[in-house]
C-alpha cells in the first residue's frame, strides 16, 4: 500500500519548493524590441535607459477624451499607492499612437495638465517615429493594436503593461478599470520584483 512519508521529509521538501520559487514571472514574457524615441523634452531615449528598471508601458494619444485620459489617471494613482509602500523606482512610459499630432511639446502640456510631476524623472511620454512604426511596434512587443480609424481617433489597446528589469513584458492590467483590489496587486506584484 502507501507508505508513511516522514513529517521533516515532507516540509523539507516543501521548504525546498518554496526556495526555488524566485522572482514572479508574469503571465507571459514577451521582448520588448530596442527603440530610440523622443520624450516631452525633445530628448532621445532608448530602450537602453530602462535597462535594469520595472516600468509600466502603455499606448495614448492626446486627443483622446475617453481611455487615454482614464489610463494616465490609473498609473498615477499606481505610482501614488507604490510611493505609500516607499517604492519609487517604477518608471511610467507611454507611447503616443498618434505621432503627427502629439509632438514633445503637446506631450509634456498633456502630462503638466494633469498633474504629472516630470521633475522626478520617472515619466515618459515617447513620440518622434511615423504612425506605422508605432503600430508594427505596439503589436510585436506588446502583443496590442493601434489602429488609425481615419477619423482622427484610433482603436488601441487599453493595458497597463508591467515590463521586467530584462525588457520583458510579463503581465497586464485593465488600465481603464483598476479597482482599489487590483492597485494593491499591481504594488504587491512590483513589490515582489524588487
Amino acid at each position: 500500500m502507501f507508505k508513511k512519508i516522514p513529517l521533516f521529509v515532507l516540509f523539507g521538501s516543501i521548504l525546498l519548493l518554496a526556495a526555488c520559487g524566485g522572482k514572479p514571472e508574469g503571465d507571459f514574457s514577451i521582448d520588448v524590441k530596442d527603440f530610440t524615441y523622443t520624450n516631452q523634452d525633445g530628448e532621445q531615449v532608448s530602450k537602453n535607459d530602462f535597462e535594469g528598471k520595472i516600468w509600466i508601458a502603455d499606448f495614448i494619444y492626446t486627443t483622446c477624451l475617453t481611455e487615454c485620459p482614464q489610463m494616465t489617471y490609473n498609473k498615477q494613482r499606481i505610482e501614488k499607492a507604490l510611493k505609500e509602500e516607499g517604492i519609487e523606482e517604477v518608471e511610467f512610459v507611454s507611447f503616443s499612437i498618434d505621432p503627427e499630432v502629439d509632438t514633445p511639446e503637446v506631450l509634456k502640456e498633456y502630462g503638466e495638465v494633469r498633474g504629472i510631476d516630470f521633475a522626478n524623472g520617472n515619466w515618459t511620454f515617447l513620440t518622434g517615429y511615423d504612425y506605422d512604426t508605432i503600430r508594427e511596434f505596439a503589436v510585436s512587443s506588446f502583443k496590442t493594436i493601434a489602429e488609425d480609424m481615419n477619423d482622427g481617433t484610433y482603436a488601441h489597446g487599453v493595458s497597463l503593461t508591467i515590463v521586467n528589469p530584462e525588457g520583458k513584458a510579463i503581465k497586464q492590467y485593465n488600465g481603464m478599470y483598476l479597482t482599489e483590489e487590483e492597485i494593491e496587486e499591481v504594488v504587491e506584484f512590483i513589490d515582489s520584483m524588487l
